[in-house]
């Protein structure tokens, strides 16, 4: 049986790849609760410094959650409630995860594909990929977590447009409203990715996933530093990779941190 997911690893970086093609990797509630597991398994991996996530080819990121399935997993209120809890698990599990996360989207990220992708800290598309959220199509309310993550990320003002229509944009359309990071051509877009990804490994991961915590928080809410985020600032100077930098920057040579 081919596996719908899998993860290869380059470097420290740790890269998820969607494997189903054929149905423009869309995804069932095994591939999303896959997908749960991974993570778990690459945040306790101290190799892994990044994380990214895409399609096995050009055909797609993902179309999104399977809706072939939903007749069976998702034709009642309780029968959805048990769906919605097990993906949404999964994707807050990838929005929360605690090292850099890039979604490379090439051709189509909709749906619940396009969920995955706006819970990554970061968005490369192909040129002219086409992105949207088509819950209007079939007559369910999108999600509140998710919701947010979007008008975080555009305004509430364009996220109604973008949820209210359920049309899809292009990924030039979704950089100039802050849904998209970059664009590349589709030729290009991994070696680009992958050259991005390089300069954050080359980084302290301390100091780095450290970021994450801190920026986290103040996307949460929080307007002063809580024990929890104090601690962890005040740890990184006892750190390995304080005492590499400092060196480094003494001796005037780049920090080789572990």
């Amino acid at each position: 049986m081919t596996n719908l997911l899998y993860v290869e690893r380059s470097e420290s970086i740790a890269t998820v790849v969607f494997n189903r093609s054929d149905k423009k990797n869309s995804f069932s509630l095994a591939m999303f609760k896959q997908l749960g597991e991974l993570l778990t398994e690459l945040e306790k991996d101290s190799k892994v410094k990044l994380l990214i996530l895409k399609g096995v080819d050009e055909t797609a990121f993902s179309s999104g959650a399977d809706i072939t399935e939903f007749l069976e997993n998702r034709f009642s209120a309780q029968k959805a409630k048990d769906y919605n809890d097990a993906t949404l698990e999964s994707i807050e599990k990838l929005y929360r995860f605690p090292k850099p996360t890039i979604a490379l989207i090439k051709t189509l990220a909709i749906g619940g594909g396009l969920e995955l992708a706006n819970s990554c800290d970061f968005r490369f598309a192909s040129s002219g990929s086409k992105l949207g959220i088509t819950a209007a199509n079939i007559g369910i309310i999108y999600n509140l977590v998710s919701t947010k993550r979007l008008v975080n990320l555009i305004g509430p003002t364009k996220a109604k447009e973008l949820l209210y229509t359920a049309k899809l944009i292009t990924a030039e359309e979704g950089k100039e409203i802050g849904l998209v990071d970059y664009i590349y051509p589709l030729g290009e877009i991994e070696e680009k990715c992958l050259e991005f990804a390089r300069q954050i490994i080359r980084k302290s991961s301390v100091a780095n996933n450290g970021i994450k915590q801190v920026i986290q928080a103040i996307i949460d809410g929080d307007n002063e530093e809580t024990e929890e985020i104090e601690k962890l600032i005040l740890e990184s100077f006892s750190s390995d990779d304080y005492k590499e930098g400092i060196e480094a920057f003494l001796e005037k040579r780049k920090p080789n941190f572990a």
